[in-house]
């Protein structure tokens, strides 16, 4: 435990170096959480190089914690048995439905395009006390060869150029008779991404939800995509 605290205040000390660091607590159903994240995200835009952004118009969405993260990771704790699966997060962002998930007992490997996101994710398990593994992934060109009892993702369709990329991501990373859980804020461009999944062989299952902050109500809807016909998760 020692050793554990240790590790966790080297890496918050290295990171407040680098950024200025917020500390968000959550509690998702009955259990208490608390992930760190960057204070502005907009303040990381002068990081990225001009070289950079042409290459992958690369914004640091990563560095929030997003409202449909959120009500993912709710929705995980109230619908899912994930104990003991083998789960993937895509756009973990700063990991909060993948070190939800890692708590109810999942195996889980959190990835992300940026290598300054999978930093914030290895401290957010070392707060959480979870288990998780990380790496980067880019759903443009899926390497990995392991597949997954599921996916997860949250709020990933805000550009019409990754909707196609992410339908074929579920399709390699996911096992035949698994699934893929994706939460969005009710993007105009989801129903596009639908679109593509019925294209693509995969039937669909929508829940409404919604992220309460105060008096901000925040409607999601959470897409469950299979090509099984069993119901696995």
């Amino acid at each position: 435990m020692i050793g554990t605290e240790q590790n966790m205040a080297a890496v918050f000390d290295e990171l407040s170096k680098e950024y200025d660091l917020e500390t968000n607590h959550y509690t998702i159903v009955d259990k208490a959480f608390t992930f760190v994240s960057v204070r502005d995200s907009y303040a990381l835009l002068d990081r990225i190089s001009p070289e950079d952004f042409v290459k992958d118009e690369q914004m640091p969405y990563w560095a929030e914690i997003w409202p449909a993260a959120v009500t993912l990771s709710e929705f995980i704790v109230d619908e899912l048995a994930v104990g003991e699966k083998k789960i993937i997060e895509i756009g973990a962002g700063v990991g909060v439905a993948s070190v939800v998930a890692a708590s109810r007992g999942a195996d889980v490997l959190s990835t992300d395009y940026s290598l300054e996101a999978l930093r914030f994710i290895q401290l957010n398990s070392l707060k959480n006390d979870v288990s998780l593994d990380t790496a980067q992934l880019d759903w443009r060109c899926i390497h990995l060869q392991d597949r997954f009892d599921v996916l997860f993702a949250a709020d990933v369709l805000y550009e019409r150029v990754n909707l196609l990329p992410i339908v074929h991501a579920v399709d390699k990373l996911v096992k035949p008779e698994g699934c893929a859980y994706i939460a969005d804020p009710r993007r105009r461009l989801a129903e596009q991404f639908l679109d593509l999944a019925f294209e693509n062989g995969f039937s669909v299952t929508s829940y409404a939800r919604s992220f309460s902050k105060g008096k901000q109500v925040i409607p999601v809807n959470i897409y469950r995509l299979s090509k099984s016909i069993e119901d696995n998760a």
